[in-house]
């Protein structure tokens, strides 16, 4: 199953990666969202999988009885899920506003603090 995992994290990679350089705002945007899921998954993998109970302490015990999954792994990736909208949603209104006030997504096309190339 970890194998599984690692190729899908490998190909959530390699397709974010191929977004962010493409250029263009929506996609790179998609591309952001694309590797935060393979950030996500790649933390939720090395909490290894096990098909061990919930790490709930019984009454009267010092501890968890017998093999419980971990916990670390799963708070970790709600809290970078929770991360990841926030900044997915700074993002979306970034590129908003620069549409707005440019009239454009294109990143060629955003360069208003460089001057214009001469044709000579």
């Amino acid at each position: 199953m970890e194998a599984l995992l690692a190729i899908t994290i490998g190909i959530l990679v390699a397709a974010a990666v191929y977004l962010m350089l493409s250029g263009h705002m929506m996609r790179f945007i998609f591309g952001l969202v694309l590797i935060s899921n393979a950030a996500n998954l790649t933390i939720f993998t090395a909490g290894r999988l096990t098909p061990g109970a919930p790490p709930l302490i019984p009454l009267g015990f010092d501890g968890p009885a017998g093999d419980v999954a971990n916990a670390l792994p799963q708070a970790l990736v709600l809290t970078a899920i929770v991360i990841g909208f926030g900044l997915f949603a700074f993002a979306v209104t970034l590129v908003w506003r620069a549409w707005v006030a440019l009239g454009t997504i294109e990143a060629d096309d955003m360069r208003i603090a460089e001057p214009k190339e001469d044709s000579q």
